[in-house]
């Protein structure tokens, strides 16, 4: 059996776009016909450029290869043009390509890609969502700003099962951060915090988002505002290059701090562990270097007493790794959802994610266990030329 097609998918994610713009789809097929569907989520170049990277990646180290030596591939992927270090682009295509092999791998061993990863260790992963608009009740975008709709919305969540709720409420992110906080910030910041307590009480924890944002004793001023309302994170206080910085942040809070969606390799977060930065995970397994690189961070996590929660802000292939990859980990902590998964997430697969009462229920079909419905793909094509996610290029005060 060996690698023999790609196909690449440019997919449009329509209004109201929660994952991003549009998502990258790799699909890899086998010589005796067997597929495996990947995710690429890289925010550095326009959506021609990274499909005109993957077919690059693909001719150059992945054509008429065995899919079961995902180590050695990586390593040929990982030194291309003799770099050898963490590359986030070439890492975001090498992590799709990857996870379609594990689609493969699975599918041809008739087993769910978390038994080829030590088994699974648990049965079902606790999940919480970002806090969006109900657009039926009349609700926008404004919400992301208005204190006391997501705190109704919050409640909402909890009623229905999640046991973690996301927002960040603090300022836009910009080309020119870190920056100070501003007074005005944190006091809507504390509203937030202190309102979606009061709705949630304790049934869900208050996953508080920043995306470095903040300069260290910036970040550090902040948490002392929230920490009377017990979040469960303050994630990316600091921007992700010197986690030097971000760990006098973990040790002037009683917050712990999360971090890792922007991160790429082993060797990334081997230095927000050995600098105790962050004691929660966030890798994004698109991202990373794929599901193996991301068992091995975790691994290294262990013996730190560190978490893992699964970062998503992508489609649902992504998703359905995350899944498989937190099913088999012992230092697993939750699993980031956007809502049930639903909507144009679970259009785009022809079975889709199973979430019941706060949980997401692994799959016991072999490889990934979806299948993405590729009319609903090619339906959807993205034709523009802006990224995934941006930054304002504004100075923000």
């Amino acid at each position: 059996m060996r690698i023999k097609d790609l196909e690449v998918f440019i997919v449009g994610n329509p209004p109201r776009s929660w994952g991003g713009r549009y998502f990258i789809f790799v699909k890899l097929t086998t010589s005796n016909g067997i597929t495996g569907i990947g995710e690429v989520y890289c925010d550095t170049f326009g959506p021609k450029v990274m499909k005109a990277a993957i077919e690059d990646v693909f001719v150059r180290y992945v054509e008429g290869t065995d899919p079961f030596q995902i180590e050695a591939l990586w390593r040929r992927v990982y030194s291309s043009g003799y770099t050898q270090r963490p590359d986030v682009s070439l890492m975001g295509v090498l992590s799709g390509i990857e996870i379609a092999l594990w689609d493969i791998n699975g599918k041809a061993l008739g087993k769910p890609v978390h038994d080829l990863l030590g088994g699974k260790v648990h049965e079902k992963l606790r999940s919480y969502t970002y806090i969006y608009p109900d657009y039926d009740k009349g609700q926008d975008d404004s919400i992301f700003w208005n204190a006391e709709q997501s705190a109704e919305r919050a409640a909402y969540y909890a009623s229905i099962g999640f046991t973690g709720v996301k927002f960040d409420p603090a300022a836009p992110y910009s080309a020119f951060d870190p920056r100070q906080p501003s007074l005005e910030s944190m006091e809507l910041c504390v509203k937030f915090c202190k309102l979606i307590r009061e709705a949630v009480g304790t049934k869900a924890d208050l996953l508080f988002g920043t995306h470095g944002q903040f300069t260290a004793s910036g970040a550090i001023r902040f948490a002392k505002q929230i920490e009377p309302y017990n979040p469960l994170w303050f994630e990316e206080p600091t921007p992700p290059e010197k986690p030097e910085e971000m760990a006098l942040v973990a040790r002037g809070t009683s917050i712990p701090i999360a971090t890792g969606e922007r991160l790429t390799t082993k060797y990334e977060f081997a230095r927000v562990l050995e600098c105790r930065a962050a004691s929660i995970l966030q890798m994004a397994l698109g991202r990373v270097g794929g599901i193996w690189e991301a068992k091995k961070i975790a691994g290294m996590a262990e013996p730190y007493y560190a978490q893992i929660a699964p970062h998503l802000y992508a489609g649902p292939v992504e998703g359905a790794a995350n899944i498989h990859y937190a099913a088999s980990l012992p230092n697993f902590l939750i699993l980031e959802s956007i809502e049930t998964w639903g909507g144009f997430h679970a259009q785009l697969l022809k079975k889709p994610i199973r979430w019941e009462e706060g949980y997401v229920i692994p799959p016991t079909e072999p490889g990934l266990g979806i299948e993405l419905d590729e009319d609903v793909a090619r339906a959807h094509p993205y034709t523009g030329d802006k990224l995934h996610l941006e930054a304002t290029n504004a100075v923000v005060r």
